[in-house]
């Protein structure tokens, strides 16, 4: 007796379906990856304005203990804390810059901040505010 045996053919590829699913897909793991790198370029730019805040901190607290100026003292001659720390040869080479493209304020004050004061301040609004939160060993 002879049987008949049907052999099923396998269509070799993707369906149209199958490719949207996979596009898809990638798409969504694409634009995942997207959003934790603007998220850990935002971080990373709190972060260096930050440092940048304590580094100017750093000189002021370095100036004032050269000069033997208590904290709340005038840094004499009329001069600014700009003019005292930021130059060739003085405690920062260049004004300090925010990574976030905000501007800083307070380098134009005359007195050597409190202990737990911050003498500069940076006003970047767009995200996490780039203002240190424990500063009480500054």
């Amino acid at each position: 007796m002879k049987t008949n045996t049907i052999i099923a053919k396998s269509k070799k590829g993707m369906t149209l379906l199958e490719l949207t699913v996979v596009i898809l897909v990638l798409l969504s793991l694409i634009s995942i990856l997207f959003i934790g790198a603007r998220a850990w370029k935002k971080g990373s730019d709190r972060a260096g304005c930050l440092m940048n805040i304590r580094n100017v901190q750093q000189a002021i607290r370095s100036y004032g203990n050269m000069q033997a100026l208590t904290p709340g003292a005038t840094i004499p001659a009329s001069k600014t804390a700009t003019q005292v720390l930021i130059g060739s040869g003085l405690f920062m080479e260049n004004a300090p810059t925010c990574p976030g493209n905000g501007t800083y304020a307070g380098l134009d004050g005359t007195t050597i901040p409190n202990v737990g004061s911050v003498l500069l301040t940076c006003n970047f609004a767009d995200g996490p505010a780039h203002t240190p939160t424990n500063t009480g060993d500054w």
